[in-house]
């Protein structure tokens, strides 16, 4: 892995231009002239050694209005999400709610002790976090520390066990790589999953040169080990941190280097095993409570369940919370692009019993019981490809967020996942979880100050060498069009100008068309 650098932290490299057309684009009065300026776009030499895939349709008409590459494959980045983000909603629905319980082998005594385990068992909620508290760490475990309180219970003499046997796989979506895993980007995937699986890394210089920089973890965590190899520099010194934390362990290592009197570096870093710190976390809130455990907080998945499985309709259910309803959760999925969300929603899809691909993987002499449950969701997801009207193969996802390399998708594919989501019951919600330009989300500081500006609503994408955008935008002349722009094998080796402007240029060009197809 490369040494992670502070000075690249907190923004762009210094010089580089956050380009953004300035001022309104002039209307275009014809198809030719659209067509023309697209292809001006995408034809620059600096990217003859890249491809490019562009898809424009009109959603009033169905007619093509742009089509370049559009049947052929490409690495979709975070445009995976769209397609994971529509699956859910068929599924699951716009109300669906995630539920977490609380069991126990018997109810507590009038004393309000409870003789035995306390099991919290996740669903995969991943609305137990600050993202939904505003920041406050322990607030997203408020109300299920009350529900246990309302339960009667005031001390649990036995362990707290974060269960997490929820879903059936390995902790990462299928294509990950290693080194995604350490950020939060790659944060691994639970059932029980707390402040979306990371904790806050904060390092600050000491009051004098010579001594290691201050560190610790927000909040305080006692499953994690530092190992501190910072030093503080003179004020004249550079900054320079490295963070580094090994695949499948809970030991980071910092080093580096922070000038006295400089405002350090918070980052967010992807812990192992978030359902054990789930359980520690949890400890803690009951005993802000006044409710006392004698025993210690563990942890157990899938592999153990096999072994000693929890029958739930011999435990009695103390208590449980609701995550909000899916149209909420949708948002934080599409607009900041959430890896682990959307990743949970694929999830939560393949733990339904009723798989439409069941027949099929027992006809290939597979039992359904060896399938993980991303696998059940992949099958959901290519039953839905299906009902969209798309052919087998088609599209290729093989997990939910994007962030695997395998998945291929094409401009067509997209586009008509579009239009169908435009037609869907759901409609209206899908489109106002996506980021809006110049608004919010991943789009809020792009296409400002131009006809794209509140209009353009779509999906992001970035990997390395990788850059999308596929959503909905209106016309100059009020057509309603959809259209999706992947950028694929693209080295950028001049660093002040970013593909991402001649990307929303193509966006900025349909919202100035002044004519109907």
């Amino acid at each position: 892995m490369q040494p992670f650098d502070a000075r690249a932290a907190s923004g762009p490299p210094s010089g580089r231009r956050q380009a953004a057309p300035s001022g309104r684009e002039a209307q275009i009065n014809d198809l030719d002239t659209l067509r023309a300026r697209i292809n001006a776009v995408i034809s620059q030499p600096r990217f003859g050694a890249a491809a490019w895939g562009v898809k424009i349709a009109s959603l009033d008409t169905g007619k093509t209005l742009f089509d370049h590459n559009g049947g052929k494959f490409f690495a979709p980045a975070s445009n995976a999400k769209l397609y994971t983000s529509a699956l859910a909603l068929e599924y699951l629905g716009p109300d669906y709610r995630f539920t977490t319980s609380l069991y126990s082998a018997a109810r507590p005594g009038s004393s309000g002790t409870l003789k035995g385990d306390l099991i919290i068992y996740g669903r995969g909620d991943p609305s137990i976090s600050t993202r939904f508290t505003g920041g406050d760490y322990y607030a997203a475990l408020d109300p299920l520390a009350g529900a246990l309180a309302r339960a009667g219970v005031r001390r649990v003499e036995g362990d707290l066990i974060g269960d997490e046997s929820f879903f059936k796989g390995p902790p990462f979506g299928w294509g990950w790589q290693w080194d995604d895993l350490q950020w939060r980007d790659g944060a691994e995937v639970s059932a029980l999953t707390l402040n979306d699986n990371v904790i806050d890394l904060v390092v600050k210089p000491a009051d004098r040169p010579g001594i290691p920089c201050r560190i610790r973890t927000e909040p305080p965590n006692a499953l994690v080990t530092i190992i501190n190899r910072t030093q503080t520099m003179p004020r004249e010194g550079e900054s320079k941190i490295s963070v580094y934390r090994p695949v499948g362990e809970n030991i980071i290592y910092v080093s580096g280097r922070y000038p006295v009197g400089s405002a350090g570096y918070t980052g967010k870093v992807a812990i192992h095993n978030p359902s054990a710190l789930f359980a520690a976390a949890f400890k803690e809130a009951l005993a802000r409570r006044g409710i006392a455990v004698t025993g210690r907080a563990r942890a157990v998945d899938w592999k153990y369940r096999e072994v000693t499985p929890l029958d739930v309709s011999k435990v009695v259910e103390l208590g449980s919370v609701q995550s909000p309803p899916l149209k909420d959760i949708l948002r934080e999925v599409l607009k900041p692009s959430q890896n682990l969300y959307a990743q949970l929603l694929l999830l939560q899809v393949g733990a339904s019993p009723d798989n439409p691909q069941t027949e099929l993987t027992q006809a290939h002499g597979q039992a359904e019981t060896e399938k993980t449950t991303e696998e059940r969701g992949v099958e959901f997801m290519n039953s839905f490809m299906e009902k969209i009207g798309l052919k087998k193969g088609e599209v290729v996802i093989e997990e939910g967020s994007g962030l695997s390399r395998g998945n291929m998708i094409t401009p067509s594919a997209t586009v008509e996942l579009l239009k169908f989501m435009d037609r869907h019951r759901w409609a209206g919600i899908f489109r106002d979880s996506l980021p809006v330009a110049g608004v919010d989300g991943t789009l809020q500081n792009r296409m400002k100050g131009t006809a794209a500006a509140s209009n353009v609503r779509a999906k992001t994408g970035t990997l390395r060498y990788v850059y999308t955008l596929s959503g909905y935008a209106t016309s100059a002349a009020g057509e309603r069009l959809a259209f999706s722009i992947l950028l694929n094998n693209y080295y950028n080796s001049d660093r002040s100008i970013s593909p991402r402007d001649d990307i929303d240029a193509i966006a900025i060009l349909l919202t100035s068309l002044a004519v109907r197809e």
